[in-house]
């Protein structure tokens, strides 16, 4: 399993959010150089993006939450959202992200 997981949860329709395009990319010499590139699987996650493990730096998960709001009907403000976050040591870091037309909230899982 990768250090750095995430998962999409669509609260408005009350699921997880399949389908959604994440690329997850590190800060290098101040420049954002891509890492991995998936897309949320039925349960809303995805699973093998991203390497097992990373050094401690910043990282960022980005959603093209577009490209989920339109396959599923709906008409959203944010057509992406950017989740910039610290690794500070070799813990697991799961970075979920609530998912709405137009709002959305993350927070350091477990």
């Amino acid at each position: 399993m990768s250090q750095l997981t995430t998962h999409v949860l669509d609260t408005t329709l009350g699921r997880p959010a399949a389908g959604v395009p994440v690329g997850l990319e590190a800060s290098v010499d101040g420049q954002w150089t891509e890492l991995a590139t998936g897309v949320t699987d039925d349960d809303g996650r995805a699973r093998s993006l991203g390497p097992d493990a990373v050094p401690p730096g910043r990282y960022r998960f980005v959603f093209d939450t577009a490209a989920y709001f339109a396959a599923t009907g709906q008409v959203g403000f944010h057509p992406e959202v950017v989740v910039v976050f610290d690794v500070v040591d070799d813990g697991h870091y799961h970075v979920p992200l609530l998912l709405s037309p137009f709002a959305y909230s993350t927070y350091r899982g477990s």
